[in-house]
Order: C-alpha cells, then sequence, then structure tokens
C-alpha cells in the first residue's frame, strides 16, 4: 500500500549511531562500576531514551546512577560525533526519493531534540528535518516501546496510524509500532532479523526501502 507517512527512528535508520553511543555507553557504565560490554549495550539499550538506563541499573543494583550522567554521556557522543558520525548508507537516497514523490514524512526517536539536531548537522541530514519533521520522546514522557512517541508524531502531522509505516531497527521501536497501530519496517542491518518478530518486512540494505514504500 502508498502509506500517507513514513515515520523514521533516528539512530541507525537515519545515522550511524549506534555502534558509536553504545560504545561508548558501555564504557562509562562500566567506569562507574556497573561493568557492561559493547554487546549488553546493543541488547539492552538500542532504541531505548536515556530514562532505560537509569532504570534498568537501578533495578539490578540498587544504586542510582550520577545526577550528571545524562551530561557527561551526550558530551562525549557528541564529541565523538563531530569526528565519526556519517548519515547511513542509503538513507539519503531515500529522503530525495519520498521528497520528489511528495510522500509525507518525518522523525520520530528515542533521542533528545538535541542530540537529532546535533546528528543531523554533522551528516548534513538537517536540509531533510525541518523543525516541523523532529519528534523526540521528550515531547511526550515515555519513550520506548511504549506507542506514545508514534502516536504523538502521527497527530502532529494530521494522518491517522493505519495510514502510516514506522522505519525501525530495534526490537524496542518495533513493539512501539505495532502497539500505535502501524505498519512497521525493520531495518536487519545490526539487528538480528529474530530480534525484530513483529515487524511487517524486514529488510538488510537501506537501498532496498524506496522500493518496499513504492
Amino acid at each position: 500500500m502508498r502509506y500517507d507517512l513514513v515515520i523514521f527512528d533516528n539512530d541507525g535508520v537515519l545515522v550511524d549511531s549506534e555502534r558509536i553511543s553504545n560504545r561508548l555507553l558501555a564504557a562509562y557504565l562500566t567506569e562507574l562500576g556497573h561493568p557492561t560490554s559493547y554487546e549488553d549495550s546493543i541488547r539492552e539499550y538500542m532504541g531505548s531514551a536515556m530514562h532505560r538506563v537509569h532504570e534498568l541499573v537501578a533495578e539490578r543494583t540498587g544504586q542510582r546512577l550520577p545526577v550528571d550522567f545524562d551530561d557527561v554521556f551526550h558530551a562525549r557522543v557528541f564529541a565523538a560525533f563531530e569526528q565519526e558520525l556519517k548519515p547511513v548508507g542509503g538513507a539519503v537516497d531515500v529522503l530525495e526519493k519520498l521528497a520528489a514523490d511528495s510522500v509525507p514524512y518525518c522523525v520520530a526517536s528515542s533521542g533528545s531534540h538535541e542530540r537529532i539536531r546535533v546528528g543531523h548537522r554533522t551528516t548534513g541530514l538537517d536540509r531533510w528535518f525541518d523543525e516541523g519533521r523532529i519528534f523526540s520522546s521528550q515531547d511526550v514522557g515515555r519513550g520506548k516501546p511504549a506507542p506514545d512517541l508514534f502516536l504523538y508524531a502521527a497527530g502532529r502531522m494530521g494522518v491517522a496510524p493505519e495510514r502510516c509505516v514506522v522505519v525501525e531497527d530495534s526490537p524496542l521501536g518495533v513493539r512501539a509500532a505495532v502497539a500505535a497501530g502501524m505498519d512497521v519496517y525493520g531495518f536487519t542491518a545490526m539487528t538480528p532479523a529474530e530480534r525484530l518478530a513483529g515487524a511487517t518486512r524486514l529488510f538488510s540494505d537501506m537501498g532496498e526501502l524506496a522500493d518496499l514504500l513504492a
């Protein structure tokens, strides 16, 4: 079907940031006395808002992370972004095709507005996303797997949930899209297909997405 709105996740779908941020998150948690491997971080935190990190650490250890944890972590991430961040291969082609075909699109990310903007500015994707196309879990209070963010984005864009498709690469994001009553295309570049169970379709190369959406 032709969708009335394409909702992109950001990290790992538009910008190739998951490897950077999860490497740094694992290192910082380990530094603070909570041993975490890169693989642990990908499995447990990929696609989630920062509050999930705090909640899981508290649940497992009974300890709270430092009050400046988010600020320190994001400072490290943004510095690394400036040096390393690239757009996901094929993402620009997809955005160009959607714009050419006048298909509405937006981004709905667990990341903060600042993180989204820094990533887009660094990679040049900011030309495709004005303020009206950017939605963050900060806007709704509850991050994925709750459906709130996707429903909020669809409402702001004036499109019924059943006319939307979400492009996601995390199990939490797929669960959120399904809960919102939206189709979801699971991007398996970093996540094994079996972890994206529930996705409407799966694809492994962003270059395939334009044809899938057509």
